[in-house]
């Protein structure tokens, strides 16, 4: 079946729709034949986005289209959340389309104050990366925001065009996270059009900082970039200020624009924008979560470890993951990410044993995000097949929750 095709396979099969051999993919690369080969033969996992988004590119692809996103399954335990999509893309399509709340069935929405208390109750679910619980009401909040951000003279306009952009943006993180990156694009374009018509600095700074996100899921690189770049030039007039909330999303962006360059593989920016980041973050209050951000102390260094994976530095994976009291972020889903970081990073020093360790607490914190991501899923079929670890029963289980056939 397609769905069970490795991303080796699906690089050879586009290789082959566009008439190379693997000597021209190798070239395009510049890699060897061999290297080619072992991506292509599942010898060696694609761990690494920055990877993953040069062969889309000189390969004339999408990433989707080499990972296989999104992963369908047939139980509810394995589905993590799919099953709230397609509410979810209707809730967004009325979002954002012109007279949207005219097509909505009539009723009265909650207020603001209730909708206020689920966005915080969203928020958590989210940080928890515990999607089928938020499809079970995000696609409502939206809604209901949606009849409220209707009339553009009403007093609280202002208040429900801020919380539909926070709405947004877990609609925009789980649809990446799962792999529906073109129902990410809907969620980020209403955020965008909702700092807009509000104009405060800081929602435009979050909604810049969300597309960036869009961006680097869909390896348009050098979008991402110009994004972060474009939206520090925007907020610098306003850090004289000091507000805390700015200075926070200021760091967020430096980490957006770090990642950008790591994957970009130009290390000196991607250091440069992650110093700038931990300075800020310094200043800050250890448990920041300014839009959803997570910008902390312990977030760039979470950071700094992806960034050392993406340039292909593993040693300073494993240095750098020494550092991070990950127990101190009050995100799953970023611990889950340190985890799996970890774990490519303890493979490509062959420290297989301790790679798998990573992945099974990274899954017990986050199962939902961790069995969605390809990065993960191509390290642990390399994983099952490594004959280099002590582990085969644990990751040969972990396959299986996973449905890696």
């Amino acid at each position: 079946m397609t769905e069970q095709m490795t991303t080796g396979q699906r690089v050879a099969r586009a290789r082959s729709r566009k008439g190379w051999d693997q000597a021209t993919l190798a070239e395009a690369m510049d890699r060897s034949v061999s290297w080619v080969t072992k991506i292509e033969n599942g010898r060696l996992p694609l761990d690494r986005a920055s990877v993953l988004a040069k062969l889309a590119s000189v390969l004339d692809v999408e990433v989707p289209e080499l990972t296989g996103q999104p992963y369908r399954h047939e139980t509810a335990e394995l589905d993590s959340g799919h099953s709230a999509i397609p509410e979810l893309r209707l809730a967004l399509q009325q979002a954002t389309m012109p007279g949207g709340a005219t097509v909505i069935q009539s009723r009265e929405p909650s207020n603001l104050e209730e909708i206020s208390g689920q966005v915080a109750l969203a928020e958590k679910l989210r940080q928890d990366a515990r999607f089928s619980a938020l499809g079970a009401i995000l696609p409502q909040i939206i809604t209901d925001l949606t009849l409220h951000t209707a009339d553009r003279t009403a007093p609280n306009r202002d208040r429900a065009e801020a919380l539909m952009l926070r709405a947004c943006h877990m609609a925009r993180v789980t649809s990446n996270l799962l792999g529906h990156h073109d129902l990410g694009w809907t969620a980020v374009q209403r955020e965008l059009v909702a700092a807009d018509r509000v104009g405060a600095p800081e929602l435009v700074a979050a909604s810049a900082w969300d597309l960036c996100g869009v961006w680097l899921h869909e390896a348009s690189l050098e979008g991402a970039k110009s994004a972060a770049l474009a939206a520090l030039d925007d907020i610098d007039e306003h850090m004289g200020s000091n507000d805390p909330d700015l200075q926070a999303l200021w760091g967020a962006l430096h980490l957006r624009a770090a990642v950008s360059y790591s994957r970009l593989l130009n290390r000196s920016e991607a250091e440069a924008h992650l110093s700038e980041a931990e300075r800020v973050a310094a200043a800050l209050p250890p448990n920041g979560n300014v839009y959803q951000t997570q910008f902390n102390r312990v977030n760039t260094r979470i950071h700094a470890v992806e960034i050392s994976l993406e340039l292909g530095r593993p040693r300073d994976v494993v240095s750098r993951s020494e550092l991070v009291e990950v127990a101190d972020i009050a995100s799953g889903e970023r611990q889950a990410h340190y985890w799996t970081c970890r774990a490519a990073g303890m493979a490509m020093n062959r420290k297989e044993d301790k790679a798998v360790d990573a992945l099974l607490t990274a899954d017990r914190i986050a199962p939902q995000h961790v069995r969605n991501r390809p990065i993960v899923r191509n390290l642990v079929r390399d994983l099952r097949s490594s004959g280099r670890h002590s582990k085969g029963r644990e990751i040969r289980a972990l396959a299986a929750k996973m449905a890696l056939d």
